[in-house]
């Protein structure tokens, strides 16, 4: 039984989130679904992660068993097919080893939060990044944003829902840039860990839009970090404007 790696984009707007839900449509069931359109049974299919309502991928890595042999060329062209009208779309996809795990044997996930100011509604991009009404300053927010990289007991940015079996990890990178567009002023947060904690990501970038803001300063983030307590984090900001953009492993099964 043959094994191969999909590389996945998705607009998360239409789903509850990757994982399957009973009652709720989801993106590992849209391609489920097309699996069963392509070989029929029940198919179940691992991720690199498990993004929740509303977040996007570019990049997301999933695995999934077939019957027949396929050529990686035509699985994707043929996946692609039955997820339409489904904003998925099968951008990559290569056999690998009957051990190998688009989850487990992930050494790295990178992250790309979209942050736009503007005073006017956002049109075309609505959904896809986070709007703030009010100005923001780069260097605060760069400054503070090196208190939350590398090792750290980061309990303050985890859910309370989080089921990670620790809070301690550690952050690889926190990049922040500011793009100036003729629609607004785009901030792009690029972050880089093995792993990361259930709403990490977005409670970063919600704290650090206060201190971009100016009501927090970067040495507040310290002692928020310090804290170890949930209530110390700053706002969580919405899921729109956060993307998977790659996931790493030891050999890239796409690598050409």
């Amino acid at each position: 039984m043959p094994r191969y790696a999909l590389k996945v984009e998705y607009d998360g707007a239409p789903f509850a989130g990757w994982q399957r839900q009973a009652d709720q449509p989801s993106v590992q069931g849209a391609i489920e679904a097309a699996l069963a359109r392509l070989e029929p049974g029940d198919h179940r299919i691992a991720a690199a992660g498990r993004t929740d309502a509303g977040v996007h991928a570019r990049a997301q890595v999933c695995h999934c068993d077939l019957e027949k042999d396929w050529s990686a060329f035509r699985l994707s062209e043929a996946l692609n097919h039955h997820l339409k009208p489904h904003p998925v779309a099968i951008v990559d996809a290569a056999e690998v080893l009957p051990d190998w795990h688009a989850r487990f044997s992930a050494t790295e996930r990178r992250y790309l939060f979209r942050l736009v100011s503007r005073r006017a509604p956002m049109t075309v991009e609505a959904g896809q990044v986070w709007q703030v009404r009010h100005p923001l300053s780069l260097q605060p927010m760069q400054e503070a944003a090196q208190h939350l990289v590398g090792l750290h007991d980061f309990t303050t940015f985890r859910s309370t829902m989080c089921q990670a079996a620790s809070p301690v990890k550690t952050l690889d990178a926190l990049e922040i840039s500011r793009l100036e567009t003729d629609w607004g002023v785009e901030f792009r947060f690029h972050l880089r860990a093995r792993s990361f904690l259930h709403n990490q990501v977005r409670s970063f970038v919600g704290t650090l839009d206060r201190v971009g803001a100016g009501a927090w300063m970067p040495e507040d983030v310290q002692l928020a970090l310090e804290a170890r307590d949930r209530a110390a984090c700053g706002p969580v900001c919405p899921p729109q404007g956060l993307y998977l953009v790659g996931v790493g492993y030891p050999d890239d099964p796409f690598r050409n």
